[in-house]
């Protein structure tokens, strides 16, 4: 997994002082790759433990382990990178190496705890809906899905601080869907989001993030994106969610 999609993942765990070590390395990796850890700390007026536990927020072991993923970044050089552009097995090793089981539990114990369930999505990504909403459904969580906007919007309306709103969306920049996950946040329900790892303004709305990898691809103008990764994900919370409760019972 690249730095940069180890930032995404984990950016609910960086704070101020974080955020400073990515920008530096983002800006500077050949002066970061070639310089101590107490170089860095000086240069970023902060110690080396920091530096050291922003690793292991990343994921990595420690400091040594993070110049040497960034080492082979830099090195590495996908001559079939053109070829695996279609490829479903990329998009399934991807999605899986994306995963966090630590935040899917997490976001499995709170959807455990809530009221009522709103799956939110548009196009193709509303059969993902009904699939999760179903699996949420067979062990007594109240959960819907909607197939028309007017009734997406009524609901997001009425939500409150005890409800969950799961929203997919492959882009994370569909408007309608924005304004749906505005008018919830705003009522105070908690926010899931499910996307394509990027910067987008769904997850920067979201309380969570659950991420799987699927690049857009147009083919004679038709949207053929692989939504492979969007059912790996539903499943995989689905399951988190009947462990949590049978836990519980």
């Amino acid at each position: 997994m690249k730095f940069k999609e180890r930032v995404l993942i984990y950016e609910d765990k960086l704070k101020d002082t974080d955020d400073q070590i990515v920008d530096y390395i983002n800006n500077y990796r050949e002066e970061f790759l070639s310089q101590s850890i107490q170089k860095t700390a000086e240069i970023l007026f902060t110690v080396p433990n920091t530096i050291v536990r922003f690793s292991k927020k990343l994921g990595y072991t420690g400091f040594s382990d993070l110049k040497f993923s960034l080492k082979n970044e830099k090195n590495s050089i996908s001559s079939n990178e053109g070829n695996e552009k279609f490829s479903i097995l990329k998009n399934i090793n991807k999605t899986i190496e994306l995963m966090d089981i630590s935040i899917i539990n997490r976001v499995a114990k709170k959807i455990c705890e809530s009221k009522n369930i709103y799956c939110i999505g548009l196009g193709d990504s509303i059969y993902f809906c009904e699939m999760l909403t179903k699996n949420l459904r067979c062990v007594g969580k109240k959960s819907d899905f909607f197939q028309h906007r007017h009734d997406m919007i009524y609901n997001m309306e009425k939500c409150d601080n005890k409800d969950i709103v799961i929203v997919i969306s492959v882009s994370g920049e569909t408007k309608q869907l924005i304004e749906a996950v505005n008018i919830a946040k705003e009522r105070g329900a908690y926010i899931i989001a499910l996307t394509h790892l990027s910067v987008n303004s769904i997850s920067e709305l979201a309380h969570a993030n659950l991420h799987y990898w699927a690049p857009k691809i147009s083919i004679n103008s038709y949207n053929a994106t692989d939504r492979v990764g969007i059912s790996i994900v539903t499943r995989l919370l689905s399951e988190a969610v009947w462990d949590e409760l049978k836990l519980n019972s």
